[in-house]
């Protein structure tokens, strides 16, 4: 697992610090990382992750981007569906964003995601926070480094674009 940017910005610096980053991807969430702050900086910070959810989810599909969103995937133990969760927004069928409206990150919050990340094959993930400052993580879990079920995902391939029909 790799986690290569975590920045923590306010709306008043959020030109001064911006990084460019040139891994897998990079195309697609440098747009949705873009976009996150435009939404920040519209609605600003107390709203209901709901809220952030709806607004970011429109954003990203006026930004030019394909968006699926709640997507269900199962999570496999031993060949049989022990479970399912929802992924909050899925871009281009590339990256997977994870939504959180918190006062700060943590390690929870880490964890949830990774465990996408392990369950799918999505190789990126975005950690976004619409708290009090805005701020995001981005998660690499390449998937030669995954232990992939049984089932691993194919499911999830469909249903994104089903959803974004």
């Amino acid at each position: 697992m790799n986690t290569d940017l975590e920045q923590t910005t306010t709306p008043e610096n959020e030109n001064h610090q911006k990084k460019h980053f040139d891994g897998l991807n990079a195309d697609v969430t440098d747009v949705v990382l873009k976009v996150f702050f435009e939404v920040y900086n519209e609605l600003g910070g107390g709203f209901l992750e709901s809220v952030y959810h709806k607004a970011f989810s429109m954003a990203l599909r006026q930004a030019g981007l394909m968006v699926a969103d709640e997507v269900a995937v199962p999570e496999y133990f031993r060949g049989v569906a022990v479970g399912d969760f929802l992924a909050d927004l899925t871009v281009n069928q590339r990256v997977l964003l994870e939504l959180k409206a918190v006062s700060v990150l943590d390690s929870a919050h880490h964890n949830q995601i990774l465990s996408y990340l392990r369950a799918t094959r999505f190789e990126v993930g975005l950690l976004l926070n619409f708290g009090p400052k805005p701020q995001f993580k981005r998660f690499l879990l390449d998937n030669n480094q995954k232990k992939i079920r049984a089932n691993p995902c194919e499911s999830v391939v469909g249903s994104v674009g089903r959803q974004l029909r």
